[in-house]
Protein backbone atom coordinates (compact mmCIF):
# COMPACT_ATOMS: atom_id res chain seq x y z
CA UNK A 1 0.00 0.00 0.00
CA UNK A 2 2.92 2.14 0.71
CA UNK A 3 4.35 1.36 -2.53
CA UNK A 4 1.10 2.92 -4.32
CA UNK A 5 1.22 5.42 -2.88
CA UNK A 6 4.69 6.90 -3.67
CA UNK A 7 3.67 5.85 -7.13
CA UNK A 8 1.33 7.76 -7.48
CA UNK A 9 2.26 11.11 -5.94
CA UNK A 10 5.52 10.61 -7.82
CA UNK A 11 3.19 10.36 -10.77
CA UNK A 12 1.63 13.66 -9.70
CA UNK A 13 4.93 15.46 -9.40
CA UNK A 14 6.15 14.44 -12.61
CA UNK A 15 3.16 15.49 -13.86
CA UNK A 16 2.85 18.48 -12.31
CA UNK A 17 6.73 19.63 -13.59
CA UNK A 18 6.18 18.04 -17.03
CA UNK A 19 3.02 18.54 -18.27
CA UNK A 20 2.16 15.83 -20.99
CA UNK A 21 -0.29 17.24 -23.25
CA UNK A 22 -2.24 13.66 -24.55
CA UNK A 23 -2.46 13.07 -20.72
CA UNK A 24 -3.43 16.83 -19.85
CA UNK A 25 -6.36 16.48 -22.90
CA UNK A 26 -7.57 12.98 -21.50
CA UNK A 27 -7.10 13.93 -17.49
CA UNK A 28 -9.78 16.99 -18.80
CA UNK A 29 -12.33 15.34 -21.04
CA UNK A 30 -12.82 12.49 -18.29
CA UNK A 31 -12.65 15.52 -15.58
CA UNK A 32 -15.74 17.01 -17.33
CA UNK A 33 -17.50 13.62 -18.37
CA UNK A 34 -17.40 12.61 -14.69
CA UNK A 35 -18.70 15.97 -13.67
CA UNK A 36 -21.12 15.68 -16.24
CA UNK A 37 -22.17 12.56 -14.73
CA UNK A 38 -22.86 13.71 -11.30
CA UNK A 39 -24.43 16.47 -11.73
CA UNK A 40 -26.87 14.90 -13.83
CA UNK A 41 -27.61 12.34 -11.46
CA UNK A 42 -27.24 14.62 -8.01
CA UNK A 43 -29.62 17.10 -9.29
CA UNK A 44 -31.18 19.33 -6.21
CA UNK A 45 -33.22 21.61 -8.03
CA UNK A 46 -36.72 22.14 -7.61
CA UNK A 47 -37.86 20.57 -10.98
CA UNK A 48 -41.34 20.29 -12.31
CA UNK A 49 -43.40 16.84 -13.00
CA UNK A 50 -44.56 16.99 -16.31
CA UNK A 51 -47.75 15.49 -15.94
CA UNK A 52 -48.99 18.19 -13.35
CA UNK A 53 -49.72 19.92 -16.09
CA UNK A 54 -52.40 17.30 -17.18
CA UNK A 55 -53.58 17.62 -13.77
CA UNK A 56 -54.02 21.11 -13.76
CA UNK A 57 -56.06 20.91 -16.94
CA UNK A 58 -57.88 17.73 -16.31
CA UNK A 59 -60.98 20.19 -15.29
CA UNK A 60 -61.14 21.84 -18.50
CA UNK A 61 -60.67 19.03 -20.65
CA UNK A 62 -64.22 19.38 -21.95
CA UNK A 63 -63.47 21.46 -24.15
CA UNK A 64 -60.92 19.95 -26.00
CA UNK A 65 -61.08 17.29 -28.47
CA UNK A 66 -60.26 13.48 -28.29
CA UNK A 67 -56.81 14.67 -30.55
CA UNK A 68 -55.76 17.39 -28.33
CA UNK A 69 -55.88 15.45 -25.34
CA UNK A 70 -53.53 12.76 -26.96
CA UNK A 71 -51.41 16.00 -28.04
CA UNK A 72 -51.40 16.83 -24.21
CA UNK A 73 -50.69 13.93 -22.97
CA UNK A 74 -47.64 13.30 -25.26
CA UNK A 75 -46.58 16.66 -24.55
CA UNK A 76 -46.71 15.95 -20.98
CA UNK A 77 -44.70 13.00 -20.84
CA UNK A 78 -41.64 14.08 -20.29
CA UNK A 79 -40.49 17.99 -18.60
CA UNK A 80 -38.14 18.41 -22.39
CA UNK A 81 -41.67 18.28 -23.95
CA UNK A 82 -42.99 21.06 -22.36
CA UNK A 83 -39.56 22.91 -22.39
CA UNK A 84 -39.79 22.61 -25.91
CA UNK A 85 -43.44 23.20 -26.38
CA UNK A 86 -43.35 26.50 -24.18
CA UNK A 87 -39.93 27.92 -25.44
CA UNK A 88 -41.84 27.69 -29.80
CA UNK A 89 -45.74 28.19 -28.80
CA UNK A 90 -46.09 30.31 -25.80
CA UNK A 91 -43.41 32.53 -25.63
CA UNK A 92 -43.26 32.91 -29.22
CA UNK A 93 -47.18 32.94 -29.89
CA UNK A 94 -46.24 30.96 -32.76
CA UNK A 95 -49.58 28.65 -33.62
CA UNK A 96 -50.00 25.03 -32.79
CA UNK A 97 -51.26 23.05 -35.25
CA UNK A 98 -53.56 20.91 -33.48
CA UNK A 99 -54.59 22.43 -30.55
CA UNK A 100 -57.22 24.76 -30.63
CA UNK A 101 -56.47 28.72 -30.20
CA UNK A 102 -58.30 28.92 -26.60
CA UNK A 103 -57.36 25.72 -25.93
CA UNK A 104 -53.73 26.01 -26.68
CA UNK A 105 -54.01 29.73 -24.31
CA UNK A 106 -55.44 27.70 -21.69
CA UNK A 107 -52.23 25.25 -22.13
CA UNK A 108 -49.70 27.97 -22.43
CA UNK A 109 -51.17 29.54 -19.18
CA UNK A 110 -50.70 26.60 -17.34
CA UNK A 111 -47.27 26.14 -18.15
CA UNK A 112 -46.32 29.75 -17.41
CA UNK A 113 -47.46 29.20 -13.94
CA UNK A 114 -44.57 26.71 -13.25
CA UNK A 115 -42.04 28.09 -16.38
CA UNK A 116 -39.69 29.08 -13.39
CA UNK A 117 -39.46 25.11 -12.52
CA UNK A 118 -38.39 24.24 -16.58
Amino acid sequence: MKNLLILIVAAALFLHFYPQSEVTKFYNEKKAMLLDGFAEYTDTSVSLKADKIYTDLESKLASFSSEEITQLKDLTSSKDNVKVFYGTYCQNTKRHAIFHPENQKKVCATISHYSNFL
